[in-house]
């Protein structure tokens, strides 16, 4: 097939452009900055611009991974948000069904599920999230044009049989996360994948096998992060002695943080639940909390200590990005 990836400049599309090439695809990437990946510069709230991007070329398929993210909540007025996210995913979807696109990718984020007292840990218990979890109210701007975004993406699916897959992605940015100040970024992501973190490589498989099973799917929406070894009754321990709950699940943990100077979480307010994109997307994850413990016992470096692409230092938009979805 032939894919429109937008968001190719960015950290998913530098594994996702590459990865979809492995798979036999061609490839055009759409970005408002230049990358190795991105034939395209321009913004997809620039109807003119997408317009070209699908004149340019036989489009097959589109992954539609670019758009503004939380970060740019401190840069970017509202109004930009909804420009980008709202009306550029609108633009890409009617661009897309004028050219005959039959399966389009989504890319949202989990962090439209997440409101402020999910947010702020002031809720009660640990929240277990999982595609049918309702209410959803979005906490910030970023959030809510997301889930405006995802509704777009069902409508189409809805009124125009355009095979759409809508992708929440949990953590799985590189840059260092402020939000436990007290704990190393490493120590940090190393709890995460106890329940909200996945490895980027993992984002972009679970896009190619989105693009993949698309026809057979029609419309639906995956939460996306490393499996939880946790389970619902636990989210009441979770949120008042979480270490507890990891202990019995893992007697050695404790013991292999210490090691290493770490600590495991005291409290933990969310738990993401990716079961439905293993069993109906059949994506494997390739890291778990379990292989962050291998990596302590045997002295190694911990799974995601390489997870950062050349020049991204150099990169003050992709530094920004990757503080958090």
């Amino acid at each position: 097939m032939h894919v429109l990836l937008t968001g190719s400049s960015g950290w998913l599309g530098r594994f996702l452009a590459p990865m979809l090439a492995e798979e036999g695809h061609d490839v055009t990437g759409f970005d408002i900055a230049p990358g190795e990946y991105t034939g395209i510069v321009g913004s997809v709230s620039d109807r003119s611009m997408v317009d070209r991007a699908f004149s340019n070329a036989d489009i097959d398929a589109v992954i539609h991974a670019g758009g503004l993210h939380q970060p740019d909540l401190a840069r970017c007025p509202s109004s930009a948000f909804v420009d980008t996210n709202v009306q550029g995913t609108l633009n890409m979807l009617e661009a897309s069904r004028a050219a005959g696109v039959d399966r389009f990718v989504f890319t949202s984020t989990t962090s439209l599920m997440a409101c402020e007292a999910v947010h702020s840990g002031t809720s009660s218990r640990a929240v277990w999230f999982d595609e049918s979890y309702a209410p959803l109210e979005p906490r910030n701007v970023y959030g809510v044009t997301k889930l405006a975004a995802e509704q777009l993406c069902r409508l189409h699916s809805l009124q125009h049989r355009m095979n759409c897959i809508v992708l929440r992605p949990g953590r799985f940015f590189p840059g260092e996360d402020s939000a436990q100040p007290d704990l190393s970024a490493d120590n940090h992501k190393a709890n995460e994948f106890l329940n909200c973190r996945l490895m980027v490589d993992d984002v972009a498989r679970a896009h190619v096998l989105a693009l993949e099973r698309a026809p057979a799917l029609g419309f639906d929406t995956f939460i996306l992060s490393a499996p939880t070894p946790f389970v619902r009754d636990d989210t009441n321990d979770l949120k008042r002695n979480a270490k507890a709950v990891i202990g019995r699940l893992f007697p050695e943990a404790a013991r292999l943080f210490a090691r290493r100077g770490r600590q495991l979480p005291a409290s933990i307010s969310r738990v993401y639940d990716s079961s439905h994109s293993q069993s109906v997307l059949g994506l494997r994850y390739d890291t778990r909390f379990s292989d962050i413990l291998t990596a302590l016992r045997e002295g190694e470096d911990l799974p995601f200590a390489t997870d950062r692409s050349p020049g991204c230092e150099q990169n003050p938009d992709l530094q920004r990005m990757e503080k958090d979805l």
